[in-house]
């Protein structure tokens, strides 16, 4: 946790809970953010797995086989992730994965997007493509406040489970993993359950 500097830090952290505790009804709600430079580690010797009284083992060495980053949104009311993994993290980037997430929906479906205000997600080339979709809505992130956005959960999850224990003898095999949990996962989804108000958090 850490306290934002961001003069509207109350009105978005307001702004941004609201939508988790109290949704508009029939809305979508998603939470948005890349995970960048996602390495590509093969360790040099192969991992010795965990068993009964020993804890997993890996070499602290390792070969480098290139970087992504992985472009995802959370689903805030079923738990499903979207995710894309680019070469780039750029508006370029940010702009094709919006346009593919919100393609399933219609036209009028009204859609609350969570993300952090970076340049790449609020410049002239985002605002032309927010008017040519009128029912999504940007909801910024107090800046320094990446813990209030949902999908950094998330990405802590895939972390832990399917990146950081990890040994990738390519950068298609560590991208062939990211994709594979995010299947899975979204097989078996479920929401996680925010509980704070904004008035606990602001005290």
């Amino acid at each position: 946790f850490k306290m934002s500097t961001d003069p509207e830090f109350a009105s978005k952290v307001v702004d941004v809970v609201g939508l988790y505790l109290d949704p508009p009804a029939g809305a979508v709600v998603l939470s948005f953010d890349e995970k960048s430079q996602v390495q590509a580690l093969e360790r040099t010797q192969p991992v010795l797995p965990l068993a009964f009284d020993k804890t997993e083992k890996r070499t602290h060495d390792y070969v480098r086989h290139g970087t992504t980053n992985l472009f995802a949104a959370l689903d805030v009311l079923t738990g499903k992730v979207i995710g894309q993994t680019f070469r780039r993290k750029r508006t370029t980037e940010f702009l094709r994965f919006m346009s593919r997430l919100v393609k399933p929906y219609p036209a009028d479906q009204e859609i609350h997007v969570i993300l952090d205000n970076l340049r790449t997600h609020n410049n002239d080339a985002v605002s032309i493509w927010l008017a040519k979709h009128p029912n999504v809505t940007f909801h910024f992130t107090p800046k320094g406040s990446s813990w209030v956005n949902q999908i950094e959960t998330w990405f802590g999850i895939i972390t832990r489970q399917a990146i950081r224990r990890g040994s990738f003898r390519s950068l298609a095999e560590l991208i062939q993993r990211i994709n594979n949990y995010i299947t899975h996962w979204t097989e078996d989804a479920d929401p996680f359950e925010w509980t704070a108000t904004a008035d606990q958090i602001l005290e």
